[in-house]
């Protein structure tokens, strides 16, 4: 097959294109109504793909779109990435040391919602520093997340923390994908691009930092900790090496799958010598056809994660065949005229994109050429077009709740078990630096605020 598969019809014109997203948006509604987990998208998912058999011309070019959503690199970076976290999480959470730090905490008096408040402001630094709002995920909550809770913080309120902060850091990160893409699609000035985006994400920021402080749930803290056998384990501190590791090699510009190895490497190494672990712990092959222990455990746990992506990505193919893409570029070239409709052209079509792709830096670079011609006719300046790309993009796609900015969050949340697992379809809802970003792109684009850049070109 082709790099690229061709271009996909389907019976009923645009309507029966778009039959696989209305059924995915269905199927996903009602999982959310119903607080479903992980597996209610997966299956929304797949039965938008097998609708969409139902409307394709032809059967064998709509299989080829499948194959080739697949075949994108971001879709095993993800899946790769997806695992390894999944086994470095369970290298900590199983060690002792979530409950030893949680115990500190609470004795340190550091509870509830100035702990949601710390835990954002901590995931913004090392999303900033890393460029990696994914990674930053696989970083912290194993974590941040589980002591949080049990120092008396609302579950989908940590998660909520952790999420804004990993936006704000991919928002806002000069080693940032998006902000990249975002500078190099409109030929804007790194340096200037992210010089100029805080005016937008720092009173963002500042907002969701207040709405922690004020309106974080609390539960009590120390029956959570009673509840997950919490006692003191000084010796489990020496597996903070895995997310030292991690980070460490992310600042460094590794790649993600890389830092994950080294992090596993080092805290399978860690809890061998300093007793924490025994062999059979980590890797057992007790016979009668069995594998145990506590890395074959992380990885089948990501099953339902691993089904969901095979399905998005899948799906992505056929959109990006049947030319879902070129269809929302016409519409924002119809409604571009003047300046304030440009930019409200830029926010929609970006927000739409970015939603239906799940993936940001997509987003921008599939409607960066025509984002670059309709504003240089209507006058907007190239780091204002550059700020609406990646600022709406932090917006839609993280509030989107069948998005990796909400499906892994909650996956990696349900691990510790059902008292503290969250549901996709709640992360949005306590995703503050988002919504407030959202208020900041309406005041931008209807009162022009941050549209004039003195100097900047």
């Amino acid at each position: 097959m082709d790099q690229r598969a061709k271009r996909t019809e389907f019976h009923f014109g645009k309507a029966g294109k778009l039959a696989p997203i209305i059924v995915a948006a269905a199927m996903i509604g009602w999982a959310a109504f119903c607080q479903s987990n992980v597996n209610g998208y997966v299956l929304a998912f797949f039965t938008a793909l097998v609708t969409g058999v139902i409307f394709a011309k032809d059967e064998k070019a709509y299989g080829e779109a499948l194959v080739y959503g697949l075949s994108k690199p971001m879709f095993a970076v993800i899946v790769l990435a997806v695992m390894l976290a999944a086994v470095s999480g369970k290298l900590i959470s199983a060690s002792g040391v979530v409950q030893t730090i949680a115990v500190y905490v609470v004795s340190a008096g550091f509870t509830g919602k100035l702990f949601v408040a710390a835990a954002f402001l901590i995931t913004c630094l090392l999303a900033f520093a890393t460029g990696t709002s994914v990674g930053t995920y696989f970083v912290v909550i194993p974590i941040l997340f589980p002591v949080g809770v049990m120092a008396g913080a609302a579950p989908e309120f940590m998660i909520g923390a952790i999420v804004s902060g990993a936006a704000f850091g991919d928002n806002l990160g000069p080693v940032s994908d998006t902000t990249i893409a975002s500078s190099a699609t409109q030929s804007a000035d790194l340096g200037t691009v992210v010089k100029t985006r805080t005016r937008y994400s720092l009173p963002a920021a500042a907002g969701a930092l207040v709405l922690f402080l004020l309106f974080s749930g609390t539960t009590e803290g120390s029956a959570a900790i009673e509840t997950a056998g919490g006692k003191v384990e000084p010796a489990s501190l020496v597996m903070l090496v895995v997310p030292v590791v991690i980070i460490v090699l992310c600042m460094m510009r590794k790649h993600l799958i890389t830092a994950l190895s080294w992090g596993i490497l080092a805290g399978a190494a860690a809890g061998l010598v300093f007793g924490v672990y025994r062999v059979d712990d980590l890797i057992s092959f007790p016979g009668g056809f069995s594998v145990s222990g506590a890395i074959i455990e992380a990885v089948t746990g990501t099953a339902g994660t691993v089904a969901m992506l095979i399905a998005v990505f899948a799906l992505l193919g056929v959109m990006e065949c049947s030319g879902l893409f070129e269809d929302v570029r016409r519409v924002l070239a119809r409604f571009a005229k003047k300046e304030r409709s440009t930019e409200a052209a830029i926010v929609l079509s970006v927000g739409i994109l970015s939603m239906v792709t799940g993936v940001i830096s997509v987003a921008i670079v599939a409607l960066g050429d025509l984002v670059n011609e309709i504003g240089e006719k209507a006058g907007v300046n190239r780091y204002r077009r550059a700020n609406l790309m990646d600022c709406t993009g932090c917006v839609f796609c993280f509030l989107a709740p069948w998005t990796v900015h909400c499906v892994i969050p909650a996956q990696l949340s349900a691990q510790f078990g059902e008292e503290f697992a969250v549901a996709p379809s709640s992360v949005p809802f306590v995703n503050y630096y988002s919504l407030c970003m959202l208020g900041m792109l309406l005041l931008a684009v209807i009162t022009g605020y941050g549209r004039k850049y003195p100097g900047a070109d």
